[in-house]
């Protein structure tokens, strides 16, 4: 956990936008795996961590908005915690960690939400997607589970969104931290990459190095040879001569905050001319994103930009035709590029997708329909603080492209035929993490192998 007195400051201006009534924290309970007592690796709700901090389960707070209580729902430790745990922190201890004085045992949460219903007090809440915690708030307030999303508090989550979109330096801290770890899985993944390695030993070698740091990786970690399926989690592939390898992954901090990296490298240790054309035009799709990033441009125009330098290049290659812009506009780019160009990162690997649009788009602002563009999960002005992805891709699906092709869909700024010797392609995606500054961006995290010359340097070693 941070020191106590970052989440006093955190409720302090939690309470300065939101002023009336009561929030209550819910956290995570255990999940079972096959029975009850075989568990998955805990982690904390984030947006608990972010205001409590405690990464244990079965705990809950309520913060009162009009002044500065607190309370921590913890049961007190008993002699079974103590034989199947170890020494545990009193609930006492626990609170005092997060700046909090007052606690009471579990069983006396309900009585005080009732309490404060039949007095009229507001009670803001943030729905939640895990399916017991679903039944367990909605027990608490008496309403059925599929009526918690339309009960949210629009004002508490306003106010988590603003305060969780603008990172501190500890939290900026804490990303770097995990982006050292993040940097060694890959160093590791790129030397084990050769033709006959299998996926599935690059990926263990991966997780090895986090859980030999006491972390988890924040999500389940790609690491394919089949590139142009955005989130292919199977392993089962052996590494042939010609193939590329795809790994998108990330470590944890432990403080619960995301790292999310993206290399690709060929099997070879070496590009063949064709991957080697479109892996700089992936590079140059990222560079001049990043280099167009600062406090006052959007997203979305970062995103089309790099749409336009992908459409240009793939003119320039004769995968494409006619004029780039209007390619662009029209969609047709989407059949090698159909994802957005990156997402908020913080104590969620896609901060704080839970709470919908209002995190990446602002109120207001509805998400297009086109392909393609619809994926894009941040279209927001850049403002100082903000943490997020660059990852632009190219890639060659072979099913989408039949069925573009079998609708004529584009067809007049496609060239069906050229990409036909493409199909066994697959796909190509680097992505890197970027803070905004006040008077532009920094690229986070030590550097991790990504031109191409530097990253043939690096594989196969």
């Amino acid at each position: 956990m941070f020191e106590a007195k970052v989440y006093i400051e955190r409720r302090k201006r939690l309470r300065e936008r939101v002023r009336e009534g009561v929030v209550l924290w819910l956290g995570h309970a255990l999940q079972p795996r096959t029975y009850p007592a075989n568990t998955y690796r805990f982690r904390q709700h984030s947006h608990f961590l972010y205001f409590v901090g405690h990464n244990e389960p079965d705990l809950a707070a309520l913060s009162w908005m009009d002044r500065e209580r607190d309370i921590l729902f913890a049961a007190p430790v008993t002699m079974d915690d103590i034989v199947w745990s170890g020494p545990l922190p009193s609930p006492a201890e626990r609170a005092a960690r997060a700046g909090i004085t007052e606690t009471l045992p579990p069983a006396e949460l309900p009585k005080l939400v009732a309490d404060l219903k039949a007095r009229g007090v507001p009670i803001h809440y943030l729905a939640p997607f895990q399916a017991d915690a679903k039944l367990r708030l909605a027990a608490l307030l008496g309403v059925a589970p599929d009526d918690l999303a339309a009960g949210e508090s629009l004002p508490l989550k306003r106010a988590v969104v603003d305060l969780r979109l603008h990172k501190t330096g500890e939290e900026v801290a804490e990303i770097e931290e995990a982006l050292g770890i993040t940097r060694q899985m890959y160093l590791r993944a790129m030397a084990m990459t050769r033709p006959g390695a299998r996926e599935a030993e690059i990926a263990g070698a991966m997780q090895g190095i986090a859980l030999a740091r006491d972390r988890a990786q924040c999500f389940q970690p790609i690491v394919t040879v089949r590139g142009q399926i955005l989130h292919n989690e199977s392993y089962d592939g052996v590494l042939q001569p010609g193939q590329m390898l795809l790994v998108d992954a990330g470590a944890e901090s432990p403080n619960g905050y995301a790292s999310d990296i993206t290399r690709t490298f060929p099997v070879d240790g070496r590009f063949t001319p064709r991957q080697r054309d479109l892996y700089d035009l992936c590079l140059a799709m990222q560079t001049h994103a990043i280099e167009r990033a600062r406090p006052g441009v959007t997203n979305l125009e970062l995103h089309l930009g790099a749409a336009r330098t992908l459409a240009q290049g793939l003119v320039d290659l004769r995968l494409m035709k006619g004029d780039p812009a209007a390619a662009v506009e029209a969609g047709a780019h989407a059949l090698f590029f159909p994802h957005g160009l990156g997402h908020m990162l913080g104590l969620d690997v896609h901060d704080m997708e839970d709470l919908g649009d209002i995190v990446g788009y602002g109120e207001g602002v509805r998400r297009s329909e086109q392909f393609g563009l619809g994926f894009l999960r941040m279209s927001r002005t850049l403002e100082p603080g903000f943490v997020f992805t660059v990852e632009p891709g190219i890639y060659f699906n072979p099913p989408l492209i039949d069925q573009w092709r079998g609708e004529g869909r584009h067809k007049e700024f496609i060239d069906y035929d050229r990409v036909e010797a493409y199909r066994d392609f697959g796909g190509i995606r680097i992505e890197d993490d970027v803070l905004i500054t006040a008077d532009g961006k920094r690229v986070l995290g030590p550097p991790i192998p990504k031109t191409a010359a530097d990253v043939e340097a690096a594989t196969g070693q």
